[in-house]
């Protein structure tokens, strides 16, 4: 498996633990319908969150939640109404991003709560 998709596991994984530390419900990991994918569905008491997981081992690129840009969040929002309309669901709905910096053997992670909000356009 090439270097950066196993790091991009990694950082999914230790993002998982760290919501389901902090008591959110993990609903999905990974979900995909056609070309649209989200990292992690997650409840965190009433709310959906739809949570966008970016892993580096450096700064060099800048941080991981800078890689969230519009068209991204704009794919983000295709897919967040794409889950909502196949699992029926009519709770209040949240993005959030988890950057995950790993160097060496440290892990720093940094939680993003109402990271971006759906515009119309």
């Amino acid at each position: 498996m090439a270097e950066h998709i196993e790091t991009g596991k990694t950082g999914e994984a230790r993002a998982v633990e760290f919501l389901k530390q902090k008591a959110y419900q993990i609903l999905d990991t990974n979900w995909r319908q056609g070309k649209y994918e989200i990292d992690i569905v997650a409840k965190d008491k009433d709310c959906l969150v739809i949570v966008e997981v970016k892993t580096r081992h450096s700064k060099f690129a800048g941080e991981p939640e800078l890689a969230v840009d519009k068209q991204k969040q704009r794919m983000l929002i295709f897919a967040a109404n794409a889950y909502i309309r196949t699992k029926n669901i009519l709770s209040e709905t949240r993005f959030d991003i988890i950057a995950v910096m790993m160097d060496g053997e440290e892990t720093r992670l940094h939680h993003i709560p109402d990271a971006f909000y759906p515009t119309l356009r």
